[in-house]
């Protein structure tokens, strides 16, 4: 069975530090020499850990000045009902959406099935990335209904938000009906939106959301920077 390197180890346990608020947001970490003291290691081990941390955007050396902490990773909140834009707000951060796709497409059997629809029935696709700070958290997959939400795609190309494009079609509320979280490794290309190395440790999400009567309005799917988000289950969110 691998191992978990041990510079690994200590940038693990540093995330978990800042997410704790033991190290606040543009504080100062502790000097090599004392971290190398507490893990037992040379300051080469704690560099390499430290190296990662800046790669994933958490914390970021000055010269001269130390290593500081950039970002602690952000509570997201999946409830009854999962909004992005009041997700990041309400941990005082900024949010930002960023198309990368708008395409329609035949829906594939887990999509129609998820959003009750006839095998190979049409599906507006949005994909996206979403950002905190400006610091890229997640890449999402967003699958409409095509014959219900026709002109589905141009308000998402005007607003970036599902809730607003929704709202167009007079979906004023839809909410969460299901939700799966697993646990997977970045590959190269979601590595390279999210800003992170491949093998990075990511958590998708796939969620199933519905309007008030109960029929399906989106399938999704998004994948989170494991080390930028920490994802809390439960509420009336």
């Amino acid at each position: 069975m691998a191992r978990t390197p041990v510079w690994k180890s200590i940038a693990i346990a540093l995330t978990e530090d800042i997410a704790q608020g033991r190290y606040e947001t543009g504080g100062k970490l502790p000097a090599e020499t004392q971290l190398s003291a507490r893990f037992g290691v040379n300051r080469h081990t704690v560099r390499r850990a430290l190296a990662d941390m800046a790669e994933q955007g958490l914390v970021h050396p000055r010269r001269g000045a130390g290593v500081f902490v950039a970002a602690k990773p952000t509570d997201y909140p999946i409830g009854k009902r999962v909004r992005f834009h009041q997700n990041l707000s309400r941990e005082g951060r900024s949010p930002a959406k960023q198309i990368l796709t708008l395409e329609t497409r035949a829906a594939a059997a887990r999509e129609a099935n998820a959003l009750q629809l006839d095998p190979g029935a049409e599906v507006h696709v949005y994909d996206g990335l979403s950002l905190a700070d400006g610091l890229p958290i997640a890449l999402f997959q967003s699958i409409f209904p095509a014959e219900r939400f026709s002109g589905i795609l141009d308000a998402l190309q005007e607003q970036k938000s599902v809730t607003a494009a929704l709202q167009q079609f007079g979906i004023d509320d839809y909410t969460r009906v299901e939700t799966r979280i697993t646990a997977k490794l970045a590959t190269a290309t979601q590595a390279l939106h999210l800003k992170i190395a491949e093998g990075s440790p990511i958590l998708r999400t796939t969620g199933i959301n519905a309007d008030p009567e109960g029929r399906p309005v989106e399938f999704g799917r998004t994948w989170f920077a494991g080390d930028r988000v920490t994802l809390t289950v439960g509420g009336e969110t």
